[in-house]
């Protein structure tokens, strides 16, 4: 019999792709828009990620990894009428479409906390895992993304007596959908039946205040349909809109604004909308005393969170107890975040005791810090057992990836670059590879044709 002691939380880490680069493509996205037009270092970014994964990996915590999509992405240039060769299709593009050719070249999948939205088996009316994919219609360049990442999901969380996939909602505005971004689960262990806070930007048939300057990319109706597909409770799903001033100011997912772990959520007083309705829902329905982590505006401002990204970092149970905060190297440049930062490892109300700063700049370059670079999956041992491909890190398979990059990967790439025919000949030879050393079949659309 499963005890909940056999449960662990898996951080699934998104590999940076081989066209990792600054198109500026994320409207909203306020280092995303501010880097556009830089040079980018792809094998720089992909070792970066792996760094991160390894630390966390050697610390005790369970790392899983997820394989980047095919870019640049010609089918979706031929669909939109581009013809010829491969060379011809990506010249005609890079000379009368430059920002449909950057879209379909974007690394953006690298950000698995939008690959999907995930419940445990612990929380879900049949007792398996059930995944998601996001739709991602928001962008253009993101909305590609879906079809591959649930053939990955498929390969990876193949075993039907465990887990459920289902379609991705309809991409229409009205179902806008980003994935485990906008989605923080809480509870008292993980192994045991949880909260999910499900944060929303808009209601689609109105009702709700939103945003002036940017787009809310997340409706509430997609997160309710979500909740409703994974079979969640009433007294399992909590939603909450975010605050329209946030979204105004770069926050463009809610993973941007607020994390949480176990019982805790750290959170900027920016965050929600309703914040007294919110802690109370939570209050209402977890079985544990809610830990609420509240930082002031007077201490981290919006634009300090939206520049540091304080609160996209991930919050990780020790088998104390006790919590790591995994913070961007960025949180240490800025003093008022760092000075937060060791008021909360200092409180003695909250669980967080330790702090561990990762050089993740290429990401965060592009708008993700270390929250962004994973999709959390909590698994029972048997589920673990379950897993098919060799996707869960281990000393071998870390050197394996750090050796692939280096074989595969650029250390410098512009905008011009992506109409390069080459690039996609490596990019193509590279994700073949990995697809093999990863033990996941064939899941990209130039392997299935």
């Amino acid at each position: 019999m499963t005890q909940p002691s056999d449960f662990r939380e898996v951080n699934f880490d998104g590999l940076v792709g081989p066209t990792h680069n600054y198109a500026g493509l994320a409207h909203g996205n306020v280092a995303s828009m501010s880097h556009e037009g830089l040079a980018s270092n792809p094998r720089e970014g992909a070792l970066q990620g792996l760094a991160k994964m390894k630390s966390l990996y050697d610390a005790g915590f369970s790392q899983g990894v997820l394989p980047p999509q095919q870019r640049p992405d010609l089918g979706a240039l031929r669909a939109l009428g581009f013809a010829g060769s491969d060379r011809q299709v990506l010249e005609r593009a890079a000379r009368e479409a430059p920002p449909v050719l950057r879209a379909v070249c974007s690394a953006s999948s690298m950000w698995t906390a939008n690959a999907a939205t995930v419940s445990p088996s612990v929380d879900t009316a049949d007792g398996r895992v059930h995944f998601t994919p996001a739709n991602l219609q928001s962008s253009f360049h993101r909305y590609l993304e879906p079809a591959t990442t649930a053939r990955v999901l498929a390969a990876i969380f193949r075993d039907e007596a465990c887990f459920a996939h289902h379609p991705v909602l309809p991409a229409t505005p009205a179902f806008s959908d980003e994935g485990a971004a906008n989605h923080t689960r809480l509870c008292e262990r993980y192994g045991e039946a949880g909260v999910n806070l499900f944060v929303y930007g808009r209601r689609a048939f109105g009702g709700d205040v939103e945003p002036r300057r940017y787009p809310a990319r997340q409706a509430l109706e997609a997160s309710q349909a979500i909740a409703r597909q994974h079979g969640l409770g009433d007294r399992q799903a909590v939603f909450a809109q975010q605050h329209p001033d946030a979204i105004d100011a770069g926050v463009f997912h809610n993973d941007v604004i607020a994390v949480g772990n176990g019982p805790v959520l750290l959170y900027h007083d920016m965050a929600f909308r309703d914040e007294e309705n919110t802690l109370e829902a939570i209050r209402d329905t977890l079985s544990t005393p809610l830990i609420p982590v509240r930082v002031p505006s007077e201490a981290v401002s919006l634009e300090e969170a939206v520049a540091s990204y304080l609160f996209n970092s991930q919050l990780l149970s020790q088998p104390d107890g006790s919590m790591t905060l995994v913070v961007p190297g960025e949180c240490q440049e800025n003093e008022s975040v760092w000075r937060t930062i060791q008021d909360l490892l200092l409180a003695g109300y909250n669980p967080i005791s330790e702090v561990m700063v990762k050089d993740v700049k290429q990401s965060m370059r592009n708008g993700g810090g270390p929250a962004c670079l994973r999709l959390r999956v909590v698994l029972s041992a048997r589920e673990r057992q379950a897993l098919s491909g060799r996707v869960l890190l281990d000393e071998s398979l870390y050197h394996e990836l750090t050796a692939w990059v280096e074989r595969h990967y650029r250390d410098r790439l512009v905008p011009d670059d992506l109409a390069d025919p080459q690039l996609a000949e490596e990019s193509l030879t590279a994700l073949d590879e990995l697809t093999q050393l990863l033990q996941i079949g064939s899941v990209y659309p130039f392997q299935r044709a």
